[in-house]
């Protein structure tokens, strides 16, 4: 899990909530009272809800005549929330800081989330996202010993290209599994293909380079 998560109180303005999440670039922020105990989660979702509560249609107040009027007053102070309290999903799907990843990928898939909260006796702890699940699944995969090394070489990648000035490579991602560097992303040409692809190779504890680099797309080309 992501340990000690950047969290609001219940009375945070809304749009000071939206202004966090996206400063942030985050997508939820969990909502906590004073002590800690977690009260809930303010989502995009949440905040997407005042844009699409459109009025009503034509026949829509006719309908509304012989419905119960409780779910339509929730959505309603819901999508006009003031502060997060008012706004946020509760209660948050959440679990215990023991629960097994395959528990929380269940969660997941059963709620359809991309995050699901870790508590002890209702006090948040941190947040278990997708790619910190993904993260467990490679960690699963590999022997700490071959980690370790991986580790190493990507880094021992990443310096080389950085300390030679020809390089491009901002949109250029080296991976490392078992000493193997494969890069991913786009080249601006193929003679930085081939001089990336010579300088990867001579990085201690490589033991070979795949090259997975396409042609830079014409709407990148014309970024940079």
């Amino acid at each position: 899990m992501t340990p000690n998560p950047v969290v609001v109180p219940p009375e945070l303005p809304v749009t000071a909530v939206t202004e966090l999440l996206a400063r942030r670039g985050i997508s939820a922020v969990p909502v906590v009272d004073a002590a800690g105990q977690l009260l809930g989660i303010v989502t995009e979702g949440d905040l997407i809800r005042r844009l699409a509560d459109a009025p009503p249609g034509p026949l829509s107040w006719f309908l509304n005549l012989f419905r119960d009027p409780q779910p339509l007053v929730a959505r309603y102070l819901k999508a006009h929330g003031a502060v997060a309290r008012e706004v946020m999903t509760t209660p948050a799907i959440s679990v215990a800081e023991d629960a097994p990843a395959e528990d929380i990928s269940r969660l997941m898939e059963k709620h359809h989330i991309r995050r699901v909260l870790v508590q002890r006796d209702g006090v948040l702890l941190g947040v278990v996202s997708r790619a910190d699940l993904l993260r467990a699944v490679l960690r699963e995969a590999q022997p700490d010993s071959a980690r370790l090394e991986d580790r190493e070489v990507l880094r021992g990648v990443v310096a080389a290209f950085r300390e030679q000035p020809w390089t491009d490579t901002f949109w250029v991602f080296p991976d490392v599994a078992g000493g193997k560097v494969t890069l991913y992303g786009f080249a601006r040409s193929e003679v930085m293909r081939e001089g990336l692809k010579r300088l990867a190779a001579r990085v201690p504890g490589v033991r070979g380079v795949e090259d997975k680099l396409a042609p830079m797309p014409l709407l990148l080309r014309a970024m940079l």
